[in-house]
């Protein structure tokens, strides 16, 4: 049997076949976590998808094959693990991407040399024309059965009877064109990884191991004068599949101690979740969002930055409990006093105050939405002398104001929030789902009744309270009074 063949001549040949249904969903995620183990022996591992999500990967084994002795040491080594583990698979190693897919679907996992000239080699023992992608049955009635003998036959009777696809996928294969992957994962220039005779599968283990590697990559990051703050520890499986761990870190660091704990807090949000499999044969911590951070010299009376410490409880804080969990106030660029502010994880990139203006009296404490109030004036547009809050009546003695305050035309539809939207990545193996963040459902932003004129009140007990007149006032519809915050 073969590729392609109809189901009636399979069942001939087999009269007691069992034919399943193709589950192309799991079968692509499945082929996905098969590619992502395979970042072992190559950082740059893509599928080819533009012949299958699944059946075909492609390893950019540029400075890695030295690790395993050698191109001819490392095919062997690769090849051998997967049968080892019950699959069919063939492959071979070739100067481009083309050539190295032809070779190993149609030569069965042949070795080859980067020669001097790519054509001259195909010359010598050329993979079948109908190895391009995709196959070309119509090549035999021409007499070229190899693909060096279509490259010396003119091109545009080729492509007008085959179309530009064969001319790409032969100028591809022979280094003409370049054919570039994209890998399934980001390639990490810094890391440091640990290779283990013997699989290991306790969580202590991995976070010795995590901490000898975060000592290694510090020194590699100080000696280029770099810090980091995403780290990233991967643990791959002897059964093909690997664990993600990912940290971050509030400002740049190369503390492997502090690098350690984040580690350590992050796997305690587990629960439980954590599988080893059969064993974890080598581990990677790789660092991304890197940054130059010179040393610092301390002297002996010097004074620590405390901030420092305190950006260390919040990144240990979220890495135990999550990065919503711990948040921080952002000022933002409105003079809407409910969108001058938002919720921003701790961790998050520390940004210019632009929406901070010290001259300005706000109150300590805002309300999340204003309130209504009841107001008594002498005078419709004039000072408020008492006014009625939660069924409690306050007789006001002082009030300053008013601050106007104008509507911001540019939002008008969006809706106020406080935190911004998260969407919870997909879980990665051995985690749980982590559920959505909680969204209030705030009212929409309507700029024709958002003029304000605010007043800071105080009343006999020497409560201070920041009140607003929305709206003007009119015969036939008096203005609205609301509280939006408390004073200290």
């Amino acid at each position: 049997m073969s590729v392609g063949q109809n189901l009636a001549d399979a069942r001939a040949m087999v009269p007691g076949l069992t034919v399943l249904e193709l589950d192309r969903p799991l079968l692509e995620a499945a082929f996905a976590d098969f590619a992502d183990w395979h970042s072992n022996a190559s950082p740059l591992v893509a599928v080819m998808s533009d012949v299958t999500v699944f059946g075909d990967l492609v390893l950019d084994i540029t400075g890695v094959a030295h690790l395993f002795g050698g191109e001819r040491a490392m095919l062997r080594t690769l090849l051998t693990r997967l049968r080892e583990l019950g699959y069919a698979v063939s492959g071979a190693i070739a100067p481009t991407i083309g050539a190295a897919r032809a070779v190993s679907h149609f030569a069965r996992s042949r070795w080859w040399k980067p020669p001097i000239s790519i054509l001259r080699s195909m010359a010598c023992r050329p993979p079948p024309c109908d190895s391009t992608r995709p196959r070309l049955p119509g090549l035999p009635r021409w007499g070229s059965k190899a693909s060096a003998n279509c490259r010396t036959r003119e091109r545009k009777p080729l492509q007008a009877e085959f179309g530009a696809s064969l001319l790409l996928r032969l100028d591809q294969a022979c280094g003409h064109i370049e054919e570039r992957m994209t890998p399934r994962l980001p390639p990490a220039e810094r890391y440091a990884e640990r290779r283990f005779a013997d699989p290991i599968g306790l969580m202590d283990d991995v976070l010795m191991t995590a901490h000898d590697s975060a000592i290694q990559l510090a020194i590699r990051l100080e000696t280029e004068g770099l810090g980091g703050q995403a780290f990233h520890l991967f643990l791959y499986r002897v059964d093909h599949q690997v664990m993600t761990l990912s940290v971050n870190s509030a400002r740049l660091s190369r503390d492997p101690e502090h690098i350690t704990k984040l580690f350590t807090h992050r796997s305690e949000r587990l629960e439980g979740a954590y599988d080893a499999g059969f064993g974890i044969d080598m581990i990677r911590l790789a660092v991304s969002s890197v940054g130059e951070l010179d040393a610092a010299q301390l002297g002996v009376f010097s004074q620590r930055d405390v901030t420092e410490d305190l950006d260390q409880l919040h990144d240990r804080m979220s890495s135990r409990l999550g990065p919503m969990v711990v948040l921080r106030t952002q000022f933002q660029a409105s003079h809407t006093p409910e969108r001058a502010a938002r919720l921003v994880p701790a961790i998050a990139h520390a940004t210019n105050n632009d929406g901070l203006r010290p001259d300005l009296v706000r109150p300590l404490r805002l309300l999340p939405a204003p309130e209504t109030i009841l107001i008594n004036a002498e005078v419709p547009d004039g000072l408020p002398a008492s006014m009625i809050w939660r069924r409690i009546s306050y007789r006001l003695i002082k009030a300053s104001g008013p601050e106007r305050l104008g509507a911001e035309w540019w939002h008008s539809g969006q809706r106020l929030q406080l935190v911004p939207p998260v969407k919870p990545k997909p879980p990665a193996s051995g985690e749980t789902p982590e559920p959505a963040p909680y969204t209030p459902n705030l009212p929409l932003f309507d700029p024709d009744a958002m003029t304000r004129d605010y007043y800071v009140a105080e009343d006999e007990a020497g409560r201070r309270f920041w009140i607003y007149r929305q709206g003007f006032h009119r015969d036939d519809e008096p203005a609205s009074w609301y509280l939006h915050g408390v004073f200290s």
